[in-house]
């Protein structure tokens, strides 16, 4: 069940600053401005409590992104701050949320980027900064139009690179840097 704004402002409000000042402000993602600025993002939060309402609430939120015209809504932040809040369950969750788009139907239409509070890639300690380019206030699948990254992807030199000038930004900044803008998870707590 996708919470009424009212129940969910609080958790929108610090996914959006999150999305300001860490995803824009930093360039971590490119591409995310010109969706932000034209108001192109849509912002679900679940009040799933276990997998399957968190399934129930992704296969809505899937085919509401699909059916929609593209002018108006480019992409999907579904937020679940109640569920999947271990990062290595939600790892794993993930192969869940790739079979719901291939059982939609919607592989080559839709992909589904991850971000979580305690994200940790592979061959990283917990603490590592790198960590932090995937670091958000909540649990969030990020489903994506894939035409949209095509376009994205087209006119961006280099975007096979973001991924390394993201590490690198973010070992400028440090952690010092990071707490300065004011991202920690204390300030987005329920």
């Amino acid at each position: 069940m996708i919470l009424p704004s009212s129940q969910s402002a609080k958790i929108v409000a610090a996914t959006q600053a999150w999305v300001d000042k860490a995803v824009i402000g930093l360039n971590l993602c490119p591409f995310a401005k010109a969706v932000q600025v034209k108001n192109q993002i849509r912002y679900a939060v679940s009040g799933a409590a276990d997998t399957d309402a968190l399934i129930a609430d992704l296969v809505s939120e899937l085919h509401a992104l699909a059916v929609a015209d593209p002018n108006q809504l480019d992409t999907t932040l579904l937020i679940h701050p109640n569920v999947l809040t271990d990062f290595l369950d939600f790892n794993d969750f993930l192969d869940v949320a790739d079979a719901a788009i291939e059982e939609l139907e919607l592989s080559g239409q839709i992909q589904i980027a991850s971000f979580h509070p305690d994200y940790q890639f592979a061959g990283t300690a917990l603490d590592d900064i790198e960590n932090y380019t995937n670091r958000s206030p909540f649990p969030t699948l990020h489903l994506l139009r894939e035409s949209s990254i095509e376009r994205a992807t087209a006119t961006f030199p280099d975007a096979s690179d973001i991924y390394e000038k993201n590490m690198a930004t973010l070992r400028r900044l440090g952690h010092a840097g990071w707490l300065r803008l004011g991202l920690t998870r204390a300030s987005t707590d329920k």
